[in-house]
């Protein structure tokens, strides 16, 4: 009589874990990146997957593709609307030809100081309020954002002042920095992140606007040009995590969580990182005869008067219109702007 009740006890125990397993949801993520593996970015990418597969015991599973590997940087965002991806990591910019509003997601150039200014629009100051019926809109959610703060040009000339800008041809995103640079002087080409270091090693291009410092150096930019300017000032792009809406709704409560608040994680992970990693690129750089420039306060005043003056532009949707709001009334808060 004993056995058989502990017999039925186990059997019953056997039956629970048993539910338990098939009630165990999985989420099965194939997420690209358009930086390369070896870049600090790329590194960083490959932390938030670890970090998510882990707390979630597994439930979580991710296939990366680094290097735009599926589709061209600028395809990701609809690759992962469409279901040829489930997450774009990339930046809302390449996002900007479907509604400009997407340029004060991705770069609100000539704005903020600092990534945690940035940041702190996002998560306390509306961002997300704001932004978030913007992707619902294209079908995605977006996660959250990670911002590496102020990028550095790699240049084949000095880039000092404003005035170093006339007739550079370099590459830029597409977007509204095409014309603020137009408006400087400047001749910009719009190519896809994958093709500058050939760009720049065959001569098609003069510089370009390719990230921060650290992430320049780990592409091999400086292997070919020798100038650069740091800190950087005119470009502090949000890098973003966008999944398909269907697939993100999907998804159990707690991986959501889980994808949310580890997206928070990677936001101070990378702007701490790069701190100490844009210094010591920095400082790698001099000693490799890399000429650095810090520009003086009288130009960085210049570059923000016409990168400001340029926001009405791209504010032509209702979308951009709020988000423009939005960001003028929080960085008059913090005395960044006279609004």
């Amino acid at each position: 009589m004993k056995f058989m009740k502990l017999a039925a006890a186990a059997a019953g125990t056997a039956a629970i874990l048993a539910g338990s397993a098939a009630y165990a949801q999985t989420t099965t993520l194939r997420i690209q990146t358009h930086y390369a593996p070896e870049t600090v970015s790329g590194k960083l990418a490959q932390q938030y997957v670890d970090d998510i597969v882990a707390m979630s015991n597994g439930e979580i599973q991710v296939e990366m593709f680094y290097s735009s590997s599926v589709v061209k940087s600028v395809e990701t965002f609809d690759a992962a609307a469409t279901g040829i991806l489930d997450c774009d990591m990339t930046g809302s910019g390449y996002a900007v030809g479907k509604n400009s509003a997407f340029q004060f997601v991705a770069d609100i150039m000539g704005g903020y100081d600092t990534p945690y200014q940035q940041l702190s629009w996002l998560y306390f100051g509306g961002g997300f309020e704001a932004a978030e019926p913007l992707y619902n809109q294209f079908g995605m959610e977006l996660i959250g954002w990670w911002v590496y703060g102020q990028e550095s040009f790699a240049s084949s000339k000095p880039i000092e002042k404003v005035e170093d800008f006339k007739n550079w041809k370099f590459r830029s995103p597409p977007g509204m920095e095409t014309k603020i640079f137009e408006k400087l002087g400047a001749s910009p080409i719009v190519m896809d992140f994958t093709e500058i270091f050939t760009a720049l090693e065959t001569g098609i291009i003069d510089g370009a606007d390719a990230s921060g410092l650290a992430n320049n150096v780990g592409l091999g930019l400086y292997d070919i040009v020798k100038f650069a300017n740091f800190p950087g000032f005119h470009s502090m792009p949000s890098d973003h995590l966008a999944c398909n809406k269907a697939v993100f709704d999907a998804m159990p409560e707690h991986h959501k969580k889980i994808m949310k608040v580890t997206m928070e994680a990677l936001a101070l992970r990378t702007a701490l990182t790069f701190e100490k990693k844009n210094a010591e690129a920095a400082a790698q750089l001099r000693a490799e005869g890399v000429t650095l420039s810090q520009w003086a306060p009288e130009e960085l005043q210049k570059f923000r008067d016409v990168a400001q003056s340029v926001w009405p532009e791209f504010a032509d949707t209702p979308e951009a219109k709020a988000l423009v709001e939005s960001h003028l009334s929080y960085l008059s808060q913090l005395g960044l702007v006279s609004k």
